[in-house]
């Protein structure tokens, strides 16, 4: 196969319109686990969203494929089918699927639904009461060969497939193997983008019959990974071009700390390892206009950010007082997220000048300790544990600052948003925190992976709260700062003519 020596944009490129320019001749499919409303667990399904939509309103031709799943099916508005049932072979398994398509509004992308109510017509994403579903291997495995199929009778070429974590990383691997002799798929150019490394896809090495890969893949320069099978190891082998999701872990991820294991793999890929800071939809996240505030506020008039506080702080039963500075969090209850640092060692009874409110889902002993904190201090604790994006949103308005203290973070977008609307992010100086947030001007960074550090910082941020002038300056700071998508989109446009060319479709 013929390779170009063209490299890719480097990680301190200031992108502007140039993607633009090569977008033309080219389709876009994003293959996805999850997607922004239909079904979301983290950031993942914003994060597609934002760059699919982007690059559609741009004129490129995009289209994104997820299973159907039930929750999907139920805030799918309106679905029409698209063609006749097509069969898939998986391993010597063959079954039958049928495609929908959303009917999402121009400009935005087309969406496609993979429909195998056997495999996704479940209550859960992943799993349930806190365990995966013991055939995730093959679940995840047939959306990709399903959704494989599915492109010449949705796309034309030059195609780039650009597929995210490890729910989709054996797109590039049955495109590199199993289907590498068909003269249509062997001219599609991959991207994978590694959102969260922590979850590579780890199973034995007894599927890869059942997934219908070839034993050769068994292999350590492949997905072979210390006698397991590693769907995201398989990706970075088998794909053009690999993207992270912002500069700083991009650096991470060839580090043996920062790279879980694979940062041999990651080293491998030289220039074909590239971060890309993701965004957020400014139009959504806007507290001048945002519908589901209380009040509100903008960079020329803060008077509405009083009312959403005291909002906040009604509705939690807090007391309701403008001169105590409000720490919000809103994030998945898993240790990644540094409620160790919170919780393990009395920081919240040592900070009696503030008051903290949480919002998440996630794992029991992070609940359980959290109860507890609000049990003793109602009065500065409180902690809610159903998500929902009405909170998240009246949360980041209301509250003066965020907690983010997390233990690894590719990206981030909690940050972003908290910038936008006035919360000043406490954030440990890691992954895309570290590209988002300016210590002392637009938050407060740390570095040590520690309860002391973390009490640091937010002591920092409460003797600046009492300087309202001051604080009120950071506000305006952090607010103006842009973390749309469209420097961001355009590099991606970028890649994407970088990977046709690299694989010789151009």
């Amino acid at each position: 196969m013929a390779r170009s020596s063209a490299s890719p944009p480097d990680d301190t490129d200031d992108g502007g319109s140039a993607g633009t320019a090569l977008a033309g001749g080219m389709s876009v499919v994003h293959l996805v686990a999850e997607y922004f409303p239909y079904a979301r667990s983290g950031g993942l399904a914003e994060a597609v969203r934002g760059i699919a939509s982007f690059q559609a309103k741009e004129g490129v031709p995009t289209v994104v494929l997820l299973p159907l799943y039930r929750i999907a099916r139920a805030r799918a508005e309106k679905l029409t089918p698209i063609g006749d049932p097509i069969e898939v072979a998986l391993g010597p398994a063959r079954d039958r699927v049928q495609l929908w398509d959303a009917n999402e509004p121009a400009p935005g992308p087309r969406v496609v639904f993979v429909d195998h109510p056997g495999l996704f017509d479940r209550d859960g994403l992943y799993g349930e009461h806190g365990r995966d579903y013991e055939d995730n291997h093959i679940r995840f495995a047939f959306f990709a060969k399903a959704a494989l199929q599915a492109l010449p009778g949705l796309v034309e070429q030059p195609v780039v497939v650009h597929a995210h974590d490890w729910h989709t990383a054996l797109a590039s691997v049955y495109l590199r193997t199993t289907l590498s002799d068909d003269p249509w798929f062997s001219r599609v150019a991959t991207v994978l983008s590694v959102h969260n490394a922590g979850y590579p896809g780890l199973f034995g090495p007894e599927i890869l019959d059942q997934i219908g890969l070839p034993p050769e893949v068994n292999h350590w320069s492949r997905m072979e990974h210390y006698g397991a099978i590693n769907w995201l190891k398989g990706g970075l082998a088998y794909s053009d071009f690999v993207a992270t999701v912002s500069p700083t872990h991009a650096h991470e991820l060839r580090t043996p700390a920062g790279g879980f294991g694979l940062h041999d793999s990651f080293i491998a890929l030289g220039d074909r390892l590239v971060g890309i800071l993701n965004g957020i939809d400014l139009d959504v996240w806007d507290p001048a206009t945002d519908p589901i505030l209380p009040a509100h506020f903008s960079v020329g008039d803060l008077g509405g950010k009083a009312d959403c506080k005291r909002d906040l702080q009604e509705r939690t039963g807090l007391p309701v007082r403008d001169d105590v500075p409000v720490f919000g969090m809103t994030a998945r209850l898993v240790q990644q997220k540094g409620f160790d640092l919170i919780l393990g060692d009395g920081l919240l009874y040592r900070t009696p000048g503030a008051q903290f409110v949480f919002v998440g889902e996630g794992e029991e002993k992070y609940r359980r300790l959290l109860s507890e904190a609000a049990g003793h201090m109602p009065d500065r604790v409180w902690a809610d544990f159903e998500f929902s994006e009405e909170k998240e949103h009246r949360l980041l308005a209301g509250a003066d600052a965020l907690l983010m203290p997390s233990l690894y973070e590719p990206c981030g977008l909690t940050q972003m948003r908290a910038q936008r609307y006035g919360a000043l992010p406490v954030v440990r100086r890691v992954g895309g925190l570290s590209d988002t947030v300016e210590d002392q001007v637009t938050g407060f960074v740390f570095d040590e992976y520690s309860s002391a550090g973390l009490e640091r910082a937010i002591g920092r941020a409460m003797a600046l709260f009492q300087d309202r002038p001051a604080w009120e300056r950071h506000m305006r700071t952090a607010m103006q700062r842009d973390f749309g998508w469209a420097r961001s989109a355009d590099r991606y446009l970028e890649l994407y003519r970088e990977a046709i060319l690299y694989h010789g479709a151009g």
